[in-house]
């Protein structure tokens, strides 16, 4: 991702429309994966009696924390699709939860939220000069953004929440006057049957029970345009000329130049929807999570963001994946605390040790070694301990993080031109 600025183009171009396409098969292989970890997370259910480990309630604490690092993931491959870095996201994030606690205290929830995305619009339209029209280096640029935007909603909210009217509804130099809440959508009858079922600990049924159970009980209106947006983002870069041509400004611009493609137009115009989908995400965290703006609201999200980008390869299935992935693990420290985190452990030497098998298997002695011995570590660890302590338990987010990261990098293929510097006319 951060790729050294070079204005020499890269030598691969896009992928042709009817070149072969492998689908089916990534999809099938995801499937496996998803099918193969819910058994595993079962068992260890089962064996542990860490019954909160997919509960509905579990389920959907995951989910809410999981749509704005998606979204922040999601902001950032559209901008790296298009070849320009997005280290900002953090920074488009606080401008998103700004605008939409100033805008949903003073109005509607709704027109929060679009000055959320609006905001967001904003830094990722200043992310778009610096590094589009100026050539500035998109890592500078990304945070230059982040403490901008900082310096500036913090001069905002003491300037607009800390006296007067505001101060009256309950607003601080570090909060917003709370806005009301958006619609959520819940299928009664279906989830009160799936809690039922759920109750009875039953092996996967109610494993099953619960999971489905937690995605559709209080879902908010915002959680289904996200499901939206990612299914549309996929559709549009994948599957459309308008992606190909995108895409393209990211793996060879010199190239699409050639061809016609206006490359300064369609890297602003990702960058612009990036910037308004990092900025959803933060209206997501002020209106929906909390209901008001907070400073420091956003927590790393952008951050995290990114991460589930690398590890969804940068693709929109996968950043799914990694989304899902990190608002577990921080739900789950959130609700459960040391003793539920501590049935993960089982759950990891399992891991390890399938990783360790694959890897000696690929004759990758060194490498399935370590992973061997990191399995009879944690193994020690979970049979000599009951609970893991608490200093642990909140680094389990940014743990599962690298772990993810690590397990992951072997297969990664960032964009050919993501983070080069790109004139027009540089090719002739």
């Amino acid at each position: 991702m951060t790729a050294t600025m070079t204005d020499a183009p890269p030598p691969a171009a896009p992928r042709a429309p009817g070149a072969p396409q492998r689908s089916g098969r990534s999809l099938g292989l995801t499937l496996m994966i998803v099918a193969g970890a819910l058994l595993l997370l079962a068992a260890v259910r089962v064996i542990t009696g860490a019954n909160q480990l997919d509960s509905a309630g579990q389920v959907a604490a995951a989910l809410a924390l999981a749509v704005p690092i998606g979204l922040a993931g999601l902001a950032g491959l559209w901008s790296e699709r298009a070849g320009v870095v997005n280290i900002g996201l953090e920074g488009m994030m606080i401008l998103g939860t700004f605008g939409a606690g100033w805008i949903g205290w003073q109005s509607s929830p709704w027109l929060g939220l679009l000055c959320g995305i609006g905001f967001g619009v904003l830094g990722g339209l200043v992310h778009a000069v610096a590094t589009v029209t100026f050539g500035v280096d998109h890592i500078v640029s990304g945070v230059a953004v982040n403490l901008l935007a900082l310096g500036a909603t913090q001069y905002l909210a003491k300037l607009f929440f800390a006296g007067g009217t505001a101060a009256e509804a309950g607003g601080n130099p570090k909060q917003s006057p709370p806005a009301d809440s958006l619609p959520d959508v819940t299928f009664p009858g279906l989830s009160d049957a799936l809690a039922s079922v759920e109750k009875h600990h039953w092996f996967l049924v109610s494993d099953l029970a619960g999971i489905i159970g937690g995605l559709i009980t209080n879902l908010s209106v915002v959680t289904i345009l996200a499901v939206l947006l990612f299914v549309g983002s996929w559709w549009l870069l994948w599957r459309t000329p308008f992606g190909l041509r995108l895409r393209s400004c990211g793996e060879n611009p010199t190239a699409a130049e050639s061809l016609g493609v206006n490359v300064y137009r369609y890297k602003y115009a990702a960058v612009a929807v990036s910037g308004g989908l990092a900025g959803l995400g933060g209206a997501f965290l002020a209106l929906v999570t909390s209901h008001t703006y907070l400073e420091g609201q956003t927590g790393g999200r952008g951050y995290i963001g990114l991460a589930a980008m690398i590890f969804g390869n940068w693709r929109p299935g996968g950043l799914a994946m990694g989304a899902g992935l990190f608002g577990y693990s921080d739900a789950l420290q959130l609700r459960n605390g040391g003793v539920t985190v501590h049935a993960l452990l089982l759950l990891l030497v399992v891991l390890l040790a399938l990783l360790a098998g694959w890897k000696l298997y690929k004759k990758a002695l060194w490498q399935g070694v370590i992973s061997a011995v990191m399995a009879a570590l944690v193994l020690v660890w979970y049979l000599l301990t009951d609970e893991v302590p608490s200093d642990f338990v909140g680094a389990t987010p940014y743990v599962v993080t690298l772990l993810v990261l690590s397990l992951s990098a072997q297969r990664l293929r960032m964009p050919k031109a993501d983070g080069m510097r790109y004139r027009k006319g540089q090719g002739k």
